[in-house]
């Protein structure tokens, strides 16, 4: 075996060179395959992605200029960079001539692509993966140092360096990952022949993209084993349906309770399955759930803004609750842009004295976009600007585009993971709801998402009081009713910091609560699977890290906190009310006909 670590291909033999070479044949096919449905749609000009990539090469040649312009500079940097490699180079040595050496850069512990154990066993990987290790933490470093950047350029920067190391890092390739050699030579290449066969599929399936499949999506359907709480369909418009839920308790709490989830993706997040539905646990617990379901919009909704979202989505569903259940008070949920979109409509309304909302809930949202996060890689007047041209052609952004997006916030996990098991190990990836909820993605329309990007990311114009709705300029601290702000401590897409900041724009009482987890599992985590816990600490006070060091921590899940906090707000029950009462027309079975539509 010693022998076979200092040489080790010698490990790797072909156990049948006869049904390896016709795998190999039939992989050289199916990459053929690949290869023709990449390039067929740039060749009739349906794909053009080289905006995106003049983007990234303007940014990386910034930081270029900035370390070059400079000779001293150059050689330091230089220098850092040749001495992490004799650093590895002689503890190499000392391995190869049988003495203990400590490794020249360690592996983060959490890093699951050098899990297998060769990478540490074996001379030739752990070589490989400490090289690679060496030369993009020196990468990051660049634009870390790179002081002569404005800050956006160097975010940015960072954010490309980033999916470029991820992108080369050698547990991607076939003859650089001891795993993938194992494998392919144990299957006599079966797994490759597999594995380009999904390739080629996942091509065509992005239409010249690769739509990388992160789950088995025959297992899944909306309507069959997702999104299954009985409810009806009480209204619809051309921006979206209202479902009202089918109580479980003989009576309810009198404000009804109404949910805006966000358009970006599909509102069934809250109603996954049974067990950890959002919207099941709170009919359970007595409240009238009302849920917007967004429609997933074409060319018909070009110019349906912000304002179109906020009277045909949140201010009708308003009207067709109190119609539904003859209560004017709501207590209301926003989650992420939808929580966005809320707090628009409560400065709205404040401004209109319309006071029907008398309590709001956020999700993971945020109104002030000053540490708005790695999305705002993608904002800045050039990328907007470019947006904005491709969704006039069409009236709307492809689904595509905003799931890449979100999926390059975490490429090792959304992307380079599955990279690997599916086109490499040949393994169709494993079941799992969330993930299909994740790849179940929406087009955005065109008006909507430019006025999202501008005044929200680009310019922060509702923290500041300067967003303009309908001829009306918003100021969140008009906004007098009890807030329930909920942040997760591991987002990526509004982080806690960011939510944390937002609190200060209203003008009443903010409860503060962190939850455990990110983005998504941080909010959807029912009390009885007992995970994750919960900080609270009243009103947000100083920073994140003051209000965190006091704060309480509650094992499990905060769902019944936030009950408790509804309850003491307004307590009072009345008997149950059934979707179609008070000769309101049922136009069909929840999850209704928008959420169904895909793309």
């Amino acid at each position: 075996m010693a022998d076979e670590r200092q040489h080790p291909m010698l490990q790797y033999i072909i156990n049948n060179p006869e049904a390896f070479a016709q795998n190999l044949a039939k992989t050289l096919e199916n990459t053929g395959k690949a290869v023709a449905a990449y390039l067929e749609p740039r060749e009739k000009g349906k794909v053009d992605n080289t905006d995106e990539l003049t983007n990234v090469i303007k940014t990386l040649a910034q930081v270029g200029e900035y370390w070059i312009s400079d000779p001293q500079r150059a050689v330091e940097a230089q220098s850092r960079l040749w001495s992490g490699y004799i650093g590895l180079w002689n503890s190499s040595l000392k391995r190869m001539m049988g003495e203990t050496a400590a490794p020249a850069v360690e592996t983060p512990a959490r890093d699951k692509r050098f899990a297998d154990p060769e990478w540490s066993e074996n001379q030739f990987f752990d070589f490989l993966k400490q090289l690679y290790l060496i030369t993009s933490n020196w990468a990051e470093t660049m634009v870390d140092d790179a002081e002569g950047l404005d800050e956006h350029t160097r975010h940015k920067a960072g954010f490309y360096v980033q999916q470029i190391s991820n992108a080369i890092s050698p547990s991607n390739f076939l003859m650089t990952n001891p795993e993938l050699l194992r494998l392919t030579l144990e299957s006599n290449g079966e797994n490759l022949v597999k594995g380009t066969q999904f390739l080629a599929e996942d091509i065509l399936a992005g239409k010249g993209d690769i739509r990388i499949r992160q789950t088995d999506l025959s297992k899944f359907a909306v309507g069959k084993n997702l999104a299954m709480t009985p409810g009806k369909v009480i209204a619809e418009n051309d921006v979206c349906q209202v479902l009202q839920y089918t109580p479980t308790t003989d009576t309810v709490l009198k404000r009804p309770l109404m949910i805006v989830p966000p358009w970006i993706n599909k509102f069934y997040i809250l109603d996954l399955n049974q067990e950890k539905s959002f919207i099941k646990w709170a009919v359970d617990q007595g409240h009238t759930v009302f849920v917007i379901s967004w429609v997933n919009p074409d060319e018909r909704q070009a110019e349906k803004s912000f304002e179109h979202y906020m009277k045909e989505g949140i201010l009708n569903t308003l009207d067709v609750i109190k119609k539904a259940t003859k209560q004017e008070e709501v207590n209301a949920i926003g989650y992420c842009v939808g929580g966005t979109l809320l707090a628009v409509t409560l400065a709205y309304m404040a401004a209109k004295n319309d006071d029907r909302i008398k309590s709001a809930t956020f999700f993971t949202t945020q109104v002030d976009f000053t540490h708005a996060g790695d999305l705002k890689v993608f904002v800045d007047e050039e990328q907007i600007e470019m947006l904005e041209n491709r969704m006039s052609e069409q009236g709307y952004l492809d689904g595509s585009k905003m799931s890449s997006a979100f999926n390059m916030l975490r490429s090792n996990d959304l992307i380079w993971s599955y990279v690997v098991n599916n086109y490499l190990k040949g393994k169709e990836p494993f079941p799992f709801d969330l993930l299909y909820w994740n790849s179940d993605s929406t087009r955005m329309p065109a008006a909507n998402h430019s006025f999202y990007l501008r005044n929200c990311y680009l310019e922060n114009k509702l923290s500041q009081g300067r967003m303009v709705i309908d001829n009306v300029t918003l100021d969140l601290k008009n906004v007098k009713i009890p807030i329930y702000n909920l942040a997760t401590r591991e987002d990526h897409i509004a982080p806690p910091k960011s939510v944390f900041l937002g609190c200060s724009c209203f003008g009443g009482p903010v409860d503060y609560v962190l939850s455990g987890s990110g983005h998504i599992a941080g909010v959807v985590n029912p009390p009885n699977k007992n995970k994750y816990q919960f900080w609270t600490n009243g009103a947000p006070k100083g920073d994140l890290e003051d209000w965190l060091a006091s704060a309480k921590e509650t094992p499990g899940s905060w769902w019944p906190h936030w009950d408790t906090w509804i309850r003491k707000n307004d307590g009072d029950t009345v008997k149950a009310r059934k979707p179609g009462a008070n000769k309101v027309k049922v136009l069909g079975d929840a999850p209704g006909t928008y959420v169904m539509e895909r793309v």
